[in-house]
C-alpha cells in the first residue's frame, strides 16, 4: 500500500460535507488531531475547515475542560509527588477563561479555545469554547452545579438543535450522553473542590455539590446507538481518522432508554470529563 495522502483544508472540507456537516449548524466537536493523518498547518487547518463549513451562520464548540484544577490528591491525568501538595494546593492558580488552558483536550480543543473572537464559559472545570454566530450564546450561562447539565453549555447545544462530531475518537468521548444521566432519577452527588477568583479579585478555594457522572460504558451506549438507531449516525472518514456525526437530541434521547437498562439502580459511579 501506498502513503496516505498528506491531509489539507480542501480535502477537510470535502470529507467534512460528504459526511454531512451543514452550513449554519452548531457542532459540538470531539477530535484527535493525530488521527486525521500528517494534516498540512495543523490544528489551525483543521479548524479553518470547520469554520469553512460551517459557514457565517454556523458555530463550533468544543470542550474547554481544566481538569487540573482540583485537589492534586484527584488528579487523574498527571502524578506528582505527595510532598509538592501543598505547594500546589498554596499555588494553583485560579480558573481564568481568558487564558486558563485546556491543552489535555488536545490541539484542535485548544486553538478554538484561542481563535480570534472566540468565547467560553466561565465554569472552573467543565468549561465550554466557541467560535462562530451563536458562539457567546451557547457559552454565556453555565452555573457551577451544572456542570455538564441542563444549564450548561452542553444543554445549550441540544436546545439550538446541534449535533455533535467525534473524529479520531470514540463514544467514551461523547459528553452529550452526560445530559441523560442528569435526567434520570436518583443522580448522586459528590463534592468537588476547584480554584476561583472572588468578586474582589481574590484567589481561594471553593466547594460546590457536583453530580457524579459515569462515562465507562459510553463505548457501549454509543456501538448500540449506532447501530440499532436507523440512520441516527452518519459514519464516514475526515482524513484518515474514522468520524461520526449525530444529533445531540437524538444521542440523549437513545442514552435515557440505554442507560437505566444497562446499570444498577444504585452505586458510586465516577466520569473522567
Amino acid at each position: 500500500m501506498g502513503e496516505a495522502a498528506p491531509q489539507t483544508r480542501s480535502s477537510l472540507v470535502r470529507d467534512l460535507r460528504e459526511l454531512g456537516v451543514r452550513a449554519g449548524s452548531t457542532i459540538l466537536v470531539h477530535a484527535s488531531l493525530r488521527a486525521l493523518g500528517w494534516v498540512c498547518g495543523g490544528a489551525p487547518t483543521v479548524v479553518r475547515a470547520l469554520l469553512d463549513v460551517l459557514g457565517e451562520e454556523g458555530t463550533l464548540v468544543v470542550p474547554a475542560f481544566t481538569w487540573d484544577n482540583r485537589d492534586p490528591s484527584h488528579w487523574s491525568h498527571v502524578r506528582v509527588p505527595e510532598s509538592w501538595w501543598p505547594a500546589i494546593r498554596a499555588e494553583l492558580p485560579a480558573f481564568d477563561p481568558a487564558v486558563t488552558p485546556c491543552r489535555e483536550l488536545g490541539m484542535i480543543a485548544e486553538t478554538v479555545r484561542t481563535w480570534p473572537g472566540a468565547a467560553r464559559s466561565d465554569h472552573p472545570q467543565t468549561s465550554f469554547a466557541a467560535v462562530g454566530a451563536r458562539a457567546r450564546e451557547l457559552t454565556a450561562r453555565h452555573p457551577i452545579t451544572s456542570e455538564l447539565g441542563p444549564d450548561s453549555p452542553l444543554g445549550a447545544i441540544e436546545l439550538a438543535g446541534g449535533d455533535t462530531l467525534l473524529i479520531g475518537v470514540g463514544y467514551e468521548q461523547c459528553t452529550a450522553f452526560h445530559l441523560a444521566e442528569y435526567r434520570l432519577p436518583g443522580l448522586g452527588h459528590r463534592t468537588n473542590r476547584c480554584v476561583v477568583t472572588t468578586s474582589e479579585g481574590l484567589r481561594r478555594w471553593t466547594s460546590y455539590r457536583a453530580a457524579l457522572l459515569d462515562d465507562r460504558d459510553f463505548a457501549e451506549l454509543g456501538r448500540d446507538f449506532e447501530s440499532i438507531s436507523a440512520n441516527a449516525v452518519r459514519v464516514g472518514n475526515v482524513g484518515v481518522g474514522k468520524a461520526m456525526l449525530f444529533s445531540v437530541s437524538s444521542a440523549v434521547t437513545y442514552a435515557m432508554t440505554w442507560l437505566p437498562r444497562r446499570r444498577p439502580a444504585s452505586g458510586q459511579r465516577t466520569s473522567s470529563h
